[in-house]
């Protein structure tokens, strides 16, 4: 201390303090990289934990932080060892650099694979995050990693994709005196333009194989662990205990049941491809016996691997100690089915991704025959996490089952199952009862058993083969190809509330994903453009050029990149647009015109130097509009582009003004087509041409005014009120809108007010 001190004074005004913020994945090697500069460093470090800072125990980002204070105060350098993996959880840490204190990031942006081996072999880690446990909660850290960027407040940005750029930047740092400082600038990256890594499971070909094929791998094999883990802020490093939320049957899991990967053997591959995870129907409210039913099991599942395509199939139980599983798993290990389509997995069926990092796109629920919510177990469990809207699509689908049989029900995007686990189809099977306190029990006839558990196993995988073989036969990026399902109330095409696919038979749900993404857009957004940024418009204007595109928003984009594909679907096709009716309309005639260049999401990303293909689009929507008008003299139309439309690829809106649709049928429908939202091409064309941009009007209160006629201006109470009124209005259009050629019109009726 006392040397420190000496130093400090000599050198009061020139030594500045360094805050280096590790970046990367558990099993990067920060810890190591920490310790290993502060071994060979004449500088002095502090290291700062949260896995250690509670007097060895895991602690909190507050005490973090509250240590970090205290070294600087004291003119020490410190290392902020956490995950950090996205900016949120990085802003606290970043606001401890000032002018005596620099700030930096190293990066460890290492391979997947190698993460997930180190996490796997480690043992007696501060965290307890090591053995099967730690693939999960790495795959599901990296899904939301953000690389951090200058504009967060850094000075300096290391990073380091291999154990060379590790060495280089332990030898940058280890060599820093006391008094020395290091350039400004990014350092190292690849190639800063590139997608996030995907999760570890995507690239991981084999996990440390179990000692004998069947085996599970979970946290049950760490003889440390007693804990689930899952990381509530990705960025943090320790485990937390964690309860089933559907809890079967209430039952919370408890320390030690860790939701885990569980393979048949030692491969897997967490792709996204079609998978069906499914609970042992009927061993246990209904009783069946283990043995026999997991011959049942193995048999059906063998039948049916070959039939699946590229699907697989997923056994799933809540205990680490299931009998079930463990039959199963040595069975199928004996017959040798590959474990690329059939693994076995301990966790909750209702939150496989979310806590798992397993993705499911169909789940089973061993229903009772009424097909209702309630009764216990799986069934209740399902029904409660999938919320009201499945007991509705299931009851349209049917309003009973009977032993042995199967129904497949596509999932509302209005369920949390959907939107949080990304769950498309729920089927429903209902096996043999054996429990003599349940309906119609076979009082322990189990050739007959037998026979009813083989038809509803053979139900369920037929169920399963049918979704998948529909999404193969479906044009890549189609709606259908997506999984997506909805009722007659879910439609809009191309910007505003809702989107749709033209001749897919598939409508999506736009309402619940809305607003939803334009609140996650504004989280941290200060700090990406930096604290000088306080003009309103230009942070609009960067948030939408940085929007991220659901799957269920790439189906135009997959039109404009392939149109030969979906000849079906198009009405014209140039080099430079696509032309295509919308599915539902809001008007008599509403066509979009598609720009085909990619890098064009929305109108925020048009510059000057796409001018001419914006004129293009525009001489297109004309082109069209004046064929509909030959047809029918008695239409308007308007050209225009949503501000911020909800479908990706810019796309030019030729609508009719009579709005006369059965599609149109709210208020953000109406409002999205008659209020400053809708922007025409007229005045889009002229703003690229004076300022290189057009102007966004993006507030999302434009959606939510109240409903007003878009020629007399009247207010109305609601839609059908509205459309009333509007099929009788034979009042002028506004002023606005007859100026600038923004309205189209038949010749007939030029200059005369419509």
């Amino acid at each position: 201390m006392n040397t420190d001190s000496e130093e400090t004074s000599e050198g009061e005004g020139q030594r500045k303090a360094l805050v280096v913020i590790l970046v990367g994945a558990p099993g990067s090697g920060k810890s190591t990289f920490c310790e290993n500069v502060m071994r060979s460093s004449s500088r002095p470090w502090v290291r700062i934990c949260q896995d250690s800072i509670g007097n060895g125990k895991t602690g909190t980002k507050s005490q973090c932080l509250t240590s970090a204070v205290s070294a600087l105060k004291d003119r020490k350098s410190v290392f902020i060892d956490r995950c950090n993996l996205d900016r949120e959880q990085r802003a606290d840490f970043v606001k401890l650099g000032g002018p005596q204190v620099d700030m930096h990031a190293v990066v460890l942006d290492l391979p997947a694979k190698l993460c997930i081996s180190r996490s796997v072999k480690r043992t007696g880690h501060e965290g307890n995050l090591q053995g099967g446990k730690a693939a999960a909660v790495v795959n599901r850290m990296l899904q939301k990693k953000e690389l951090p960027k200058l504009s967060e407040g850094f000075s300096r940005i290391t990073f380091c994709q291999n154990d060379s750029d590790v060495e280089a930047a332990l030898n940058t740092y280890s060599a820093l005196g006391p008094l020395d400082t290091l350039p400004s600038g990014c350092f190292g990256q690849k190639n800063p333009d590139s997608k996030v890594q995907l999760g570890i499971m995507k690239f991981l070909k084999k996990v440390e194989a179990p000692t004998n094929a069947g085996a599970v791998v979970n946290s049950s094999q760490d003889s440390t662990s007693t804990q689930i883990t899952r990381e509530k802020e990705p960025c943090g490093k320790g485990p937390e205990n964690v309860s089933s939320s559907s809890g079967y049957v209430g039952k919370e899991t408890k320390e030690g049941e860790d939701l885990a990967v569980g393979l048949v053997s030692g491969t897997v591959s967490l792709n996204d491809v079609p998978t069906l995870a499914f609970p042992s129907i009927s061993t246990s409210d209904f009783q069946f016996n283990h043995d026999r039913a997991s011959d049942i099991i193995v048999e059906k599942v063998e039948e049916f691997v070959n039939k699946i395509g590229n699907g697989r199939l997923v056994l799933v139980d809540l205990s680490n100690g299931s009998k079930i599983l463990s039959l199963v798993r040595a069975k199928a290990a004996h017959k040798k089915i590959d474990s690329n389509k059939f693994l076995t997995f301990v966790g909750d069926i209702t939150r496989l991704y979310s806590e798992g990092g397993l993705r499911c796109n169909v789940i089973a629920n061993a229903a009772n025959w009424r097909l209702k919510p309630g009764g216990g177990g799986v069934n209740a469990a399902i029904f409660s996490a999938a919320g009201p809207a499945l007991e509705v699509a299931t009851k349209e689908r049917a309003g009973s089952l009977l032993p042995g049989n199967a129904v497949v029900v596509p999932l509302p995007a209005t369920s949390p199952l959907f939107s949080r686990e990304g769950i498309t189809h729920v089927i429903h099977v209902l096996g043999p009862n054996m429990n003599p306190q349940r309906p119609n029990c076979l009082n322990s006839d189990y050739n007959k058993g037998c026979k009813v558990l083989r038809e509803a196993y053979s139900s369920l995988f037929e169920g399963f083969v049918s979704i998948v073989k529909t999404q193969e036969n479906s044009p890549k990026g189609s709606i259908k190809n997506l999984g997506l399902e909805s009722s007659e109330s879910q439609d809009h095409f191309g910007g505003g509330p809702r989107n749709h696919f033209p001749n897919s038979g598939q409508k999506i749900k736009r309402e619940s994903f809305y607003e939803s993404e334009r609140n996650k857009k504004c989280k941290g957004f200060q700090d990406e453009l930096g604290a000088d940024v306080t003009n309103s418009r230009v942070g609009k204007e960067t948030l939408n050029n940085n929007k991220a595109w659901g799957a269920w928003a790439q189906a135009l984009y997959h039109i404009a990149m392939d149109p030969e594909r979906y000849k079906n679907d198009v009405i014209e096709i140039s080099d430079d647009v696509v032309v295509l009716n919308d599915l539902y309309p809001k008007a008599q005639r509403h066509l979009l015109v598609l720009a085909r260049p990619e890098g064009l999401d929305h109108l925020a990303d048009v510059r000057k130097e796409h001018l001419q293909l914006i004129k293009t689009m525009h001489a297109m929507g004309l082109k069209w509009a004046e064929k509909f008008l030959c047809e029918d003299a008695s239409l308007v139309f308007r050209l225009g582009y949503h501000s911020d439309p909800s479908m990706r690829q810019l796309h030019l809106h030729v609508i009719s003004q009579d709005f006369n649709s059965k599609h149109l049928k709210n208020k953000k429908h109406w409002n999205s087509f008659t209020t400053a939202f809708f922007r025409d091409s007229v005045d889009v064309i002229e703003e690229i041409s004076n300022n290189g941009k057009a102007t966004l009007k993006d507030d999302d209160s434009l959606l939510s005014m109240e409903l007003r006629c878009h020629r007399c201006r009247s207010a109305h109470p609601n839609i059908p009120r509205l459309k009333s009124h509007i099929s009788n209005c034979q009042a002028p259009f506004p002023a606005t809108l007859l100026q600038n050629d923004r309205l189209v019109l038949a010749s007939s009726k030029a200059g005369i007010n419509p």
